[in-house]
């Protein structure tokens, strides 16, 4: 449902509209509920040239960005916190060996031979958040393989790591 403004210059309705966008993208995207668990109502949005939502910060962290192409979002490591605390495992997770924690923690990909299981639901493609056992959140990136290959594949990719926890 959109919702008018009554004045042209009014940016607290700019603001409501872009926050709602947001979260139907990321309820949309991860299940019913996320968009408000990863969006407070205090975020802030950076714009591109033509107007549309860039960034989706928390005071100076960066939550989340749309993407261009295809309007999804990928997340930084302060949203796949939040993304976390909100989704009950095994959701959009893929679970690492330990021995592995720190190097993915780092920023390096996470390799298929080291995932323990993964959610059967994600699909090549999908935001997804690595953990090490205890659902430990290590990094967020981008599904390489769907969770099924990711637990039967011995070598390759498993997730391009976007935030590892440890980066600075």
């Amino acid at each position: 449902m959109r919702r008018r403004c009554l004045s042209a210059v009014s940016t607290n309705c700019f603001a409501t509209s872009s926050l709602e966008r947001v979260r139907t993208i990321a309820d949309l995207q991860f299940g019913r509920g996320a968009g408000s668990g990863l969006f407070p109502d205090v975020v802030t949005f950076t714009r591109s040239t033509t107007g549309r939502v860039r960034n989706v910060l928390l005071g100076t962290e960066r939550l989340a960005t749309v993407r261009a192409q295809d309007g999804r979002l990928t997340l930084g490591i302060a949203g796949a916190r939040r993304l976390h605390a909100v989704l009950a495992p095994p959701a959009y997770r893929a679970v690492l060996l330990d021995e592995v924690e720190e190097f993915v923690a780092s920023g390096r990909n996470a390799m298929a031979k080291h995932v323990l299981a993964a959610d059967p639901a994600i699909r090549a493609g999908d935001e997804v958040l690595v953990v090490a056992s205890g659902d430990r959140l290590v990094a967020t990136g981008t599904a390489v393989l769907s969770g099924d290959e990711m637990t039967a594949c011995m070598y390759g990719v498993a997730v391009n790591v976007r935030s590892g926890r440890d980066e600075t």
